[in-house]
C-alpha cells in the first residue's frame, strides 16, 4: 500500500510506500521534507506508529462532526512540521481492530506515539495551539 504525499515546497506529488527507520519522506523533485500524513489500517497499524519522529494517530469517521473539525488542523500541523511529525489517520468504521486494541471509546481520539510507545491521549476536537502544545509536552 502506498500514499501520495504532496510537497509543501514545490507542489510535486510523491508516492511513498515505506520509509526506512531513521528517515522521513522527502520530495523526489526538490528534496524537501514531505508532510507525513498517511491513512492507517488495522493491518499496518503496528508499522505505522514506528518512526523516529512523534506519531499522532487520529481515530476518526466521516460522519463525525468534530473529526471533520480536527482533520484540517492535523493537515496544517503535518505541513508545518514536515520531517518532524507523522500523522496517521485511521477510519474506525473501516478498521475497528486498532481502536479496540487501544480502548478508543469516542472519536476523535488522538494517540501520540514516540518510538512506537504510547506517550499520550487526547479525546475530542481541540484548537491547533492546544494540540501543538500537547504534542510538544508528551
Amino acid at each position: 500500500m502506498s500514499d501520495v504525499l504532496t510537497c509543501a515546497a514545490c507542489g510535486a506529488k510523491n508516492r511513498v510506500t515505506t520509509v526506512p527507520t531513521g528517515q522521513v519522506p522527502s520530495c523526489a523533485r526538490c528534496g524537501a521534507a514531505l508532510p507525513w500524513l498517511i491513512n492507517g489500517t488495522d493491518a499496518t497499524f503496528a508499522q505505522d506508529v514506528q518512526a523516529d519522529v512523534p506519531v499522532v494517530v487520529d481515530f476518526w469517521a466521516p460522519w463525525c462532526g468534530p473529526c471533520r473539525v480536527i482533520g484540517p488542523v492535523l493537515e496544517d500541523l503535518a505541513r508545518e512540521r514536515a520531517g518532524k511529525l507523522k500523522i496517521v489517520k485511521v477510519n474506525v468504521d473501516e478498521h475497528p481492530r486498532a481502536p479496540g486494541d487501544h480502548a478508543v471509546q469516542g472519536i476523535p481520539t488522538l494517540l501520540l506515539f514516540r518510538g512506537g510507545t504510547l506517550a499520550g491521549r487526547q479525546v475530542g476536537a481541540v484548537p491547533k495551539a492546544t494540540l501543538s502544545a500537547w504534542i510538544d509536552a508528551n
